[in-house]
């Protein structure tokens, strides 16, 4: 299969590269770089060091055998596009490329308006491109449960059947995005709705949750593939941020009272959850949506779950401290989500056990004079 990693050096698109290369599908990444400016913009850094996007090409090709094209520029950029569509000619899209951070997209009036015009045109000129050039193509388009919220009811796939009246109907489940960002994912699940039911175009919408751990064992061939591993206030995630503050010996950091509960996925699940929406295509006309997570957890047990791995497997003793929360968010809620559509595809889940945050905990040790302190605690106020 021809498929597009776009945003394919990313954090999520590297690893999925690799992942369908290693199996054979013909890859190509699409990738405009910008993540790498953003370190720079940020004064920040991947914790881990990373190759430049044509070392790690040209390294892969080394240790595999295999190729991967490569295509530097800009979604928004639709003569860019409208080339790498005629001359590569995807069956399936893979749609990292957006701004992914909700406390970038709440830095100031600029960052929201680069996030919104990142995220929302870029994708509706996916969507025309595989209008005009590939109207066969399957997007493969990731999307976030933080598009959902936090209701006080059980999240289903995508869709929620709905009587009124008397009348029955189904509709995209309701949405309450927490951030810019956020509501950047759901103008997408809606183009991408209108998109698939007036042209025809397929495509599946994979709300996947927050993602933990660096490698997939491809990763380790070489230290030219290795992937990123963000620890800051900004792009870091929050068990990312709970380790290495554990590494160097401070506080792990809970905003409020810790009870915000979010579904969890292991890197190593996300490659495969592509690769099952890749080799299982939505029908044209379809849209398909699967909620791609695979347990859940709060702040608070995330914490206590780094404090004692740290302590038993490296001595390290540290406290768990509550701080005022950046964000605008419920500190205490309902959380319960259906996730069995990727399981009746055929996904086994790579849970977060001790073992897993403890390869976590290795590789931030051994990396930790990369470490940049003041950025660790560096989210702006949502307020």
């Amino acid at each position: 299969m021809k498929i597009i990693i776009a945003g394919g050096d990313g954090f999520c698109g590297w690893a999925t590269a690799l992942w369908l290369s290693e199996r054979d599908f013909d890859v190509a990444i699409v990738d405009n770089l910008v993540r790498r400016e953003i370190d720079e913009e940020m004064g920040s850094n991947s914790l881990t060091p990373i190759a430049s996007l044509e070392e790690r090409v040209a390294k892969w090709k080394e240790v595999s055998g295999k190729e991967i094209k490569t295509y530097v520029g800009d979604l928004n950029d639709w003569d860019f596009l409208s080339k790498v569509f005629q001359e590569f000619k995807p069956e399936a899209f893979v749609h990292y490329a957006e701004q992914r951070s909700a406390p970038y997209s709440m830095i100031d009036r600029e960052h929201t308006i680069y996030t919104q015009q990142n995220n929302v045109l870029g994708t509706l000129n996916v969507l025309y491109a595989m209008k005009e050039f590939a109207p066969d193509c399957h997007l493969i388009k990731l999307g976030t449960m933080g598009e959902y919220g936090t209701p006080n009811i059980e999240i289903e796939e995508g869709y929620l059947e709905v009587e009124h009246k008397g009348r029955k109907d189904t509709f995209l489940f309701p949405k309450r995005p927490g951030s810019f960002y956020h509501l950047t994912k759901v103008h997408d699940t809606n183009n991408i709705f209108f998109a698939v039911n007036t042209w025809g175009l397929r495509a599946t919408d994979l709300n996947q949750g927050v993602v933990y751990g660096v490698d997939i064992d491809l990763n380790e061939k070489d230290p030219a593939l290795v992937n990123r591993f963000d620890y800051d206030g900004v792009y870091g995630t929050v068990l990312n941020r709970f380790i290495i503050q554990a590494a160097v010996g401070l506080p792990l950091s809970v905003y409020g009272k810790g009870g915000q509960t979010r579904g969890f996925i292991n890197i190593e699940d996300t490659v495969r959850c592509i690769e099952l929406a890749a080799k299982n295509p939505a029908d044209r006309g379809e849209l398909r949506i699967y909620n791609q997570i695979t347990e859940d957890f709060s702040v608070l047990e995330l914490a206590e779950r780094v404090q004692k791995v740290g302590k038993e497997r490296f001595g390290l003793d540290v406290e768990i401290n509550h701080v005022e929360n950046p964000r605008v968010e419920k500190e205490e809620h309902y959380f319960s989500t259906v996730k069995t559509k990727l399981k009746d595809l055929g996904l086994e889940e790579h849970l977060l056990t001790d073992e897993v945050i403890e390869k976590i905990f290795k590789l931030a040790l051994d990396n930790k004079d990369r470490l940049k302190k003041d950025l660790v605690m560096n989210s702006p106020s949502w307020k």
